[in-house]
């Protein structure tokens, strides 16, 4: 439970930082549109942020899941477009790679990630099924030494650039969970197809992404037998990374708020004299600080990937208090807080997807209210030291 930062880490996260205020800052708004932001992510390659996930010997650094939350964070007070696009080369795709993948697609791929020469898109989300992963229907049929994948995936973002695809999968038609597995897929491949568009309030764009009869090497199938329990293993990472976004969007909203309150007057004074005011904001760094407690630990819980139920809640409290936050914000700016021009509309509308994406925190609180009522030891309960 010792969140304390080393030298090394500060000093990286200051580097990041000053990249952020100084360079993504003045951007942030003209990738309202969807433009892909190109400038940024060479920036980030340079600086080493788009190899964090990728292991040493291909380029990267491996460094752990705070470190990589710490980053987020940084990129996410200024730019929430930003944010995302890292956060899909720091995320489940990249992991499931370095992880899963044989030595030949490792040596192929990570390197580029890490480089910024590669993005990676993932697949999960389905057009009638997102959060209910055990019943998808894309759906892969090994043949010899051949994978043909059918299917559609929807609201996937970067679909239009992506290198490799990272697909949730049912294999052989194998029903429920048990069928669950992962093929990767190279962009540009015979079969795959993008067919609608999605702009979505934060400012990306997604897509609907079809698969039709895809042929694949069998190497490329990197998770079949128990695969579903090792993919949402990984996907814990996402967890802590969704939320260190809008942990970045409530602090930047609570910067600009402050800001606004010591320059702004009315009736006679400055607004940030108004002890109404002054409350509104106390109220806002509390919740922050108290999601930041939640979310460092869970950051350095568990092992190669974080401890499931403090990933859950991290992200629950986390996703909601960044609403809340930014959401403030957006009042203590009145008028103004409601136009683009303002900073803290834009984190209000990226806040908005936090509790959607990486499991929507109502399927979360189930997660969580499970390993309460099952496993709480009924002698000692729930220990002062937290979780059980």
């Amino acid at each position: 439970m010792d969140f304390k930062i080393s030298e090394e880490q500060r000093a990286f996260v200051d580097t990041v930082r000053r990249a952020c205020q100084k360079e993504f800052a003045p951007r942030a708004i003209q990738y309202l549109d969807g433009t892909w932001p190109t400038e940024n992510m060479q920036r980030l390659a340079e600086l080493g942020v788009l190899g964090m996930a990728v292991p040493q010997e291909y380029g990267g650094s491996g460094l752990g899941i705070l470190d990589t939350v710490l980053v987020l964070e940084e990129i996410g007070k200024v730019c929430y477009v930003t944010a995302m696009a890292a956060l899909g080369e720091l995320g489940t795709q990249t992991r499931v790679i370095a992880t899963y993948a044989p030595e030949s697609i490792k040596r192929k791929i990570l390197p580029r990630v890490a480089s910024g020469e590669a993005i990676l898109a993932i697949c999960m989300t389905e057009p009638d099924a997102g959060t209910d992963v055990p019943n998808y229907r894309t759906n892969c049929i090994i043949k010899g030494d051949r994978v043909i994948l059918k299917g559609v995936k929807t609201l996937i973002s970067r679909a239009d650039i992506a290198e490799m695809f990272v697909v949730f999968t049912r294999v052989n038609s194998v029903p429920g969970a048990a069928g669950i597995g992962c093929v990767l897929v190279p962009g540009g491949i015979k079969g795959l197809s993008t067919t609608a568009s999605f702009h979505t309030m934060g400012g990306e764009n997604l897509s609907e992404v079809v698969f039709d009869d895809v042929e694949l090497p069998l190497e490329n199938l990197v998770l079949r037998d128990n695969g579903m329990k090792r993919l949402l293993s990984a996907f814990n990472t996402q967890r802590c990374l969704n939320p260190a976004i809008c942990l970045g969007l409530a602090e930047g909203a609570l910067e600009e708020a402050v800001r606004y309150m010591r320059d702004r007057s009315a009736f006679g004074q400055k607004i940030g004299d108004f002890q109404g005011l002054r409350w509104k904001v106390a109220d806002m760094l509390i919740e922050i600080e108290a999601a930041r407690g939640l979310l460092y630990r869970a950051a350095v819980s568990g092992g190669e990937f974080p401890d499931p139920a403090l990933a859950a809640m991290a992200k629950i409290y986390t996703n909601e208090m960044s609403i809340r936050v930014t959401s403030e914000a957006i009042q203590i700016h009145g008028g103004y807080g409601f136009t683009d021009e303002f900073a803290v509309s834009r984190f209000f509308r990226g806040a908005r997807y936090g509790s959607l994406g990486g499991g929507t925190t109502e399927t979360l609180r189930n997660l969580v209210g499970k390993k309460l009522v099952e496993h709480m030891d009924l002698t000692t309960g729930v220990l002062g030291i937290g979780m059980f």
